[in-house]
């Protein structure tokens, strides 16, 4: 896997980054497809309610991994990420059938990392927020409601953009 780009990395607590890095070496790829316990994967169409499916199976996952309190900033978080994946991940229609957005949580007790995952390889770029504008803020507020946030390129192609949050402990 080639590594992406980030936008506010995690300093603390300092295993959060060691943990980025196990996800990088299994891959996201294999994330998609292998069973993994503490992680969930949800394919998500490439339409609007899907931002709301996100954010119901995001919530539903933290609160049976006994992490309700990241559930607010981890549901804005991903409405935001599905949201730029529907309207932004430009690719051939042969590919959203074999490539559709993918929702993936991943629990590394205290951390969760979130990634949605489409078939561009278009790099997500922040704008400068424009807060009187409806459009524009999305990557802004992943990384006012995450402790980090990033994004890699898949083996497959395409790319996963993720955050990470840490519980209180």
């Amino acid at each position: 896997m080639t590594a992406g780009g980030t936008g506010r990395m995690v300093e603390e607590p300092k295993s959060a980054a060691d943990y980025l890095q196990a996800t990088r070496e299994v891959g996201f790829d294999r994330l998609l497809v292998d069973n993994h316990s503490g992680a969930t994967a949800c394919p998500l169409p490439r339409q609007a309610d899907s931002v709301k499916t996100a954010r119901d199976v995001t919530r539903s996952t933290l609160h049976d991994w006994g992490l309700a309190e990241l559930s607010d900033d981890a549901a804005l978080v991903v409405s935001e990420l599905v949201t730029n994946a529907v309207r932004y991940a430009l690719c051939p229609a042969t590919q959203t059938e074999t490539m559709p957005i993918t929702l993936v949580l991943l629990r590394l007790s205290p951390h969760v990392l979130l990634a949605v995952t489409d078939p561009s390889d278009e790099v997500p770029t922040p704008k400068e927020p424009d807060f009187i504008s409806e459009n524009g803020r999305g990557l802004y507020i992943v990384e006012t409601y995450s402790q980090g946030w990033g994004w890699d390129h898949l083996n497959r192609g395409g790319k996963a953009v993720w955050a990470f949050f840490s519980a209180r402990l």
